[in-house]
């Protein structure tokens, strides 16, 4: 089942995830509040992963970390149950995706440390505010999403290339974005890439590596953020013993609100 865009409070969206009412993405809903990416790992990988994230700030902005075993994330949604409340998650054996519930009470575990990332989902709100348009939404759609050849740079066993968004926009609107999103750099910040995609190595804008292809009209340009599912391709890569994260698109939604986390 899908929920409608507005009027819905990110303790709205929490409680649908928690029924299985929304089981799809999380673009656009409970506009105003934060959503966040999701990574859980056991404590023993939780260093480095950590560490990955604090070398990596651009696709991987931190926002919380729970204490160990804790499915509560305090800061951000202390009503919130991250076993529970987001529409979809993947789970990871070995670096292998294997699983994608739409609950992980079943897979929790005591030694389990969540990370919540910061989400360009975030930043849409203020830009469709400002009379730009977000085109995956417009057309009902989860955001387009690019691995790229940028490498990030590694920490231990994690280690990988960039994942990119994409919206596609006019030159003037554009130059808004940028300006508008560098005010967020808790939730990724200002675009990492404008124009040609093969300059960052993505060949097909019309065939995304996650999530779904959207509408380029003449006269628009591409323009890439830094994603948060950045952090899935270095656990295919680490291959750590279990994780956890979101599927892309299916985000955790906060208590947060977007401007709360805007630089004045």
């Amino acid at each position: 089942m899908q929920l409608g865009a507005g009027r819905l409070s990110a303790s709205d969206v929490r409680l649908a995830c928690r029924r299985r009412e929304l089981t799809g993405q999380t673009s656009g809903l409970a506009p105003g509040f934060a959503q966040a990416n999701l990574v859980i790992l056991p404590q023993s990988d939780a260093g480095e992963f950590l560490l990955f994230c604090q070398r990596n700030p651009k696709p991987c902005p931190l926002l919380e970390v729970t204490d160990v075993g804790s499915p509560v994330p305090k800061r951000f949604a202390p009503d919130g149950d991250l076993r529970t409340d987001l529409p979809r998650y993947r789970v990871w054996e070995q670096g292998k995706l294997i699983e994608e519930p739409n609950d992980i009470t079943h897979r929790w575990r005591d030694d389990f440390v969540s990370f919540l990332i910061g989400c360009s989902f975030t930043f849409e709100t203020p830009l469709r505010a400002a009379g730009i348009p977000v085109r995956h939404i417009d057309e009902g759609r989860n955001v387009p999403m690019y691995r790229t050849n940028m490498s990030c740079e590694p920490a231990g066993k994690f280690r990988g290339e960039l994942v990119v968004s994409m919206r596609p926009l006019k030159p003037a609107d554009a130059i808004r974005a940028i300006q508008i999103t560098s005010r967020f750099p808790g939730v990724h910040g200002a675009p990492v890439h404008f124009g040609d995609p093969a300059a960052i190595g993505i060949e097909n804008l019309s065939r995304p590596d996650f999530g779904e292809s959207v509408t380029i009209h003449a006269g628009e340009a591409p323009v890439f953020w830094a994603c948060g599912v950045t952090p899935q391709v270095a656990l295919m890569n680490a291959a750590p013993e279990i994780a956890v994260t979101h599927s892309p698109g299916c985000m955790f939604v906060t208590d947060v609100r977007d401007e709360d986390l805007a630089v004045r």
